[in-house]
């Protein structure tokens, strides 16, 4: 199949349903923080078209966001569904399989677009992984918290997205790059992502390279509270001669 006809039907369906899963946890962060019903589509819209317009500013071809009515409206229904939906607004995990779903989309449509556009592959994978995460920097800074992708305590964020576009460059590279290949290589990274969440994965901090070694070591044992007598936290001399033997008292 041509790039052409990836781009085609396969590639806005898969751009829509990852609009649609970004959006969607976009809009349960602006619920978590209490934003409005304008806030909160903010939030949608941001984290639903933010990867993919930047992606085509780099290409240099006006975003499809402002040309396509589909990929505006997506973001604003799924910040509705979520702001009107109270019983959803407690289902954290399912919003963070949502985000996992979109992320392997993105890295995918993203890598992918810039193949038909002529870029390398090391500039189409590194494409693909901004419009994955693009959004979710966008949304968290409007939020007034730390993106997902630079927070140490977070499940793996960035290497699904380089395992999806980098699957669909050695895809490239091969000339196995199809409709049907190109939704694997999404839900392989889906699948890497997920499998974080469930098992708790995270990269080593940047402590650990500094001295990896000092997690093995043991901790010091912490000093023996002194005893507290009138909240003076001491003991004055009458106490410590009376404790003392009674051969060692004179």
């Amino acid at each position: 199949m041509s790039f052409e006809g990836l781009l085609g039907n396969v590639q806005y369906a898969m751009n829509l349903v990852g609009i649609l899963a970004f959006s969607l946890s976009g809009a349960f962060l602006g619920v978590r923080k209490d934003f409005d019903v304008f806030g909160v589509v903010m939030l949608a819209e941001a984290v639903g078209l933010g990867g993919g317009v930047f992606r085509d500013l780099v290409i240099g071809v006006r975003p499809v966001a402002f040309s396509d009515l589909g990929y505006f409206c997506t973001p604003i229904i799924g910040g509705l569904v979520v702001f009107y939906n109270a019983r959803l607004q407690h289902h954290e995990r399912a919003f963070d399989l949502f985000d996992a779903a979109a992320l392997g989309l993105f890295s995918v449509t993203g890598a992918t677009k810039a193949f038909a556009y002529g870029l390398n592959p090391e500039a189409a994978a590194t494409l693909g992984i901004a419009t994955a995460v693009g959004g979710g920097l966008v949304s968290s800074v409007l939020a007034m918290e730390i993106p997902p992708l630079l927070r140490s305590n977070r499940h793996l964020y960035a290497l699904p997205a380089l395992v999806g576009s980098g699957s669909v460059a050695v895809l490239h590279y091969f000339q196995l790059l199809n409709e049907w290949t190109a939704p694997a290589a999404a839900v392989l990274a889906f699948g890497l992502r997920a499998l974080a969440l469930r098992h708790s994965w995270r990269t080593p901090r940047s402590s650990f390279w500094r001295n990896p070694f000092a997690g093995m070591r043991h901790a010091p044992e912490p000093p023996e509270p002194e005893a507290d007598l009138g909240g003076t936290g001491t003991l004055d001399d009458h106490t410590l001669l009376l404790q003392r033997p009674k051969a060692d008292r004179k």
